[in-house]
């Protein structure tokens, strides 16, 4: 219940702090970093990994792998290749002409 209270102030917050075209501008510059961690996020869950378990298979820390879960990591390439094949998917970077 407390959860829910917070997640709605907090996505009522968003929408009003949106309305600034400044920040709005900010936020989608960072869409294409939210999606990769969550589609990340998404395929450790869905194999029922813990952050642990995926830092074992990559042979570094936990920590390495909350910060990128997190967002506050600047991941290389090749660090999200290495992900991808833990997780056994396919990394794919499409690179297109603006809208």
């Amino acid at each position: 219940m407390l959860c829910s209270l917070y997640m709605k102030s907090f996505n009522q917050f968003k929408k009003e702090a949106l309305r600034d075209s400044k920040l709005q501008k900010a936020y989608d510059a960072l869409e294409p970093e939210f999606q990769i961690v969550k589609c990340l996020i998404d395929q450790r869950l869905q194999r029922g990994m813990t952050q642990a378990q995926l830092a074992k298979k990559l042979k570094t820390k936990q920590s390495a792998i909350s910060r990128f879960e997190s967002g506050t990591s600047n991941p290389t390439i090749d660090f999200l290749q290495k992900l991808a094949d833990a997780l056994n998917v396919k990394l794919q970077i499409t690179v297109s002409s603006h809208r």
